[in-house]
């Protein structure tokens, strides 16, 4: 049975705003699946999300629209690789800085049968004390201000004799996807009660069903992580409401080389009774970023 998602997950699942799939929609670049002809709701499938990356990476190149939909519109594969490739070419040869956005770009045209699946795990997180930080943030704006609350978390837990008691980690309101901008929380589980000071408050952090995949690298290449992560979801039917969950196990703090660094993510769920896809070991205290 073909499933939707709606242009709210789909807009979670590609890190573009629902502005911007609505925009794309208008000038045909990505249409949706499926539009209700009542409500006017769009509906898009998992099998658009890998279209959805190559688009959002070919934009951060800054390659305009119409050149975007000529590469999509290519006649067959190898043409349209090609076009790609000699877009990449001049991209690499005028432009240093998107070496990253151009290495993404080509490992996702890898042919899928190369591709090695990713392992998802289905988890139950207890409800946990932390200190935490809350704000309204720009997505622009979002990993500096995570440094810098990670750094004023760690620093008030330092100054107070705590010691976290596990991965620091935070909560990504809805708004944050769909509209660039919108509440996030970052934590750090502590034993112990943690003094209130500036913008550091005590809190509990909820227990949830969560499917969970790993990010390895830095943050540029998350959302294919989250399209991996929504495909699964969306597929065995598990989603519910709820904030997305990231829990920074390794980051900025514990190494300066970005191939190290990981990060779990989990998209609340419930839980079946089935068994988890993959299995991991406990996570053990660290940070991010």
């Amino acid at each position: 049975m073909l499933r939707y998602l709606s242009i709210g997950d789909f807009s979670r699942a590609t890190h573009m705003t629902v502005k911007t799939l609505r925009h794309y929609h208008r000038v045909g670049l990505l249409e949706p699946a499926a539009v209700d002809p009542y409500t006017g709701y769009r509906r898009y499938t998992t099998e658009q999300i890998p279209t959805a990356q190559v688009i959002r990476r070919f934009r951060d190149l800054d390659m305009p629209l119409e050149e975007i939909q000529a590469v999509l519109d290519a006649p067959d594969l190898r043409a349209r690789n090609e076009r790609i490739s000699s877009h990449l070419d001049r991209l690499e040869e005028e432009l240093g800085r998107t070496q990253r956005a151009v290495t993404a770009l080509r490992d996702l045209l890898a042919p899928p049968a190369t591709a090695v699946p990713a392992a998802i795990e289905l988890r139950s997180v207890a409800a946990t004390p932390a200190a935490a930080i809350s704000e309204v943030v720009d997505a622009a704006d979002s990993a500096s201000w995570l440094q810098g609350a990670l750094g004023e978390l760690y620093g008030i837990l330092a100054a107070q004799d705590l010691v976290p008691s596990g991965p620091a980690g935070g909560f990504y309101a809805d708004e944050l996807f769909t509209h660039h901008r919108g509440p996030v929380t970052v934590f750090v589980p502590c034993a112990g009660a943690i003094r209130p000071l500036g913008r550091v408050t005590s809190l509990v952090v909820p227990a949830a069903e969560l499917a969970v995949i790993t990010h390895s690298g830095p943050p540029a290449d998350v959302d294919r992580a989250y399209g991996t992560l929504a495909t699964y979801v969306t597929r065995h039917a598990l989603a519910v409401d709820g904030p997305i969950r990231e829990y920074y196990l390794i980051g900025r703090r514990d190494t300066a080389d970005p191939s190290r660094w990981r990060t779990e993510i989990g998209w609340p769920v419930f839980r079946t009774g089935a068994p988890p896809v993959a299995s991991s070991p406990p996570s053990t205290p660290a940070s991010r970023r």
